[in-house]
């Protein structure tokens, strides 16, 4: 692996998750010149369909994302069953681990960052349930990696390493996103060299420093701002530390994602993240 990878979540966003949002998305990803996209097969297509399908605009899949709320909102039962045929078909399409994430407590929605509403018994039942669902993964196959996420039951500083401290590396792996960390106001270069050892993905996301001190204003409200995400450094995420304490072991891919394009088109945001991606990890990605 070691790729450059694209995400297309700012052209299904808004606009859903239809075949003709992400042909336009692969057509992009071909013409920059990426070879790997986000694993996201449509509901109405099988693993091998989906695999030809973005075999065609030259591109391969990588690590893609389970995503639960790990709250009452959901059982346990449900979820591990969820998670099982999730990972049958990111193995059948070779891979071999995944993003494991939560996003939506409502209170941090609308008061994202700052890990409002904490609640000690549901971080216990969330770190919990995301272990039950992290073994059936590994069961399957899929290695489970945490990703940081603004708008989750774990937000801070406390409470991803509580989930990755209380569960261990035999259970999760960490996978973090450089942008949330930063955002929830966690320097990213650190706290991915306390975690190297168990570093198998990387969404490799910049940030401008407009909302880095709170402010008022939903998830939503500052995203569209297009003045929240930013392309790789366009923002104040330190991407030479950040590189720097990744280790050479590292086998996983590089994802670029930039949920809401600070620039004109979706198109020039990952022209202009794949060429400063090219420059900044060369001799770290497979050509």
């Amino acid at each position: 692996m070691r790729r450059i990878a694209a995400n297309p979540i700012p052209y299904w966003a808004t606009a859903g998750k239809t075949r003709e949002v992400f042909e336009e998305a692969f057509g992009d990803f071909h013409a920059i010149g990426f070879t790997a996209v986000k694993a996201d097969v449509p509901d109405d297509m099988t693993a091998p369909e989906y695999r030809a399908w973005i075999g065609r605009y030259g591109l391969s899949p990588s690590l893609s994302l389970f995503n639960s709320p790990f709250d009452e909102s959901v059982t346990v039962v449900d979820e591990v069953e969820r998670a099982k045929q999730f990972a049958q078909v990111q193995v059948s399409l070779g891979l071999d681990r995944t993003m494991v994430s939560s996003m939506a407590v409502p209170a941090r929605i609308e008061q994202p960052a700052v890990g409002a509403g904490f609640d000690e018994g549901r971080l216990k039942r969330a770190i919990d349930m995301c272990g039950e669902v992290c073994r059936a993964l590994a069961a399957e196959g899929l290695r489970p990696l945490h990703h940081s996420h603004v708008g989750g039951v774990f937000e801070t500083e406390h409470e991803i390493t509580r989930l990755l401290d209380d569960l261990g590396a035999d259970v999760i792996g960490f996978g973090p996103d450089t942008g949330h960390l930063r955002w929830a106001g966690i320097e990213p270069a650190p706290f991915i060299r306390r975690y190297a050892d168990r570093l198998g993905g990387i969404h490799i996301k910049d940030v401008y420093p407009d909302f880095l001190s709170g402010g008022d204003g939903s998830y939503r409200e500052k995203t569209v701002t297009k003045r929240l995400w930013a392309e790789p450094g366009l923002g104040v995420v330190d991407f030479d530390a950040v590189l720097d304490a990744i280790p050479a072991s590292y086998d996983g891919d590089f994802m670029i994602e930039v949920d809401e394009p600070s620039v004109d088109s979706k198109l020039e945001s990952h022209r202009l993240s794949f060429a400063w991606a090219r420059r900044a990890l060369a001799g770290r990605i497979e050509e």
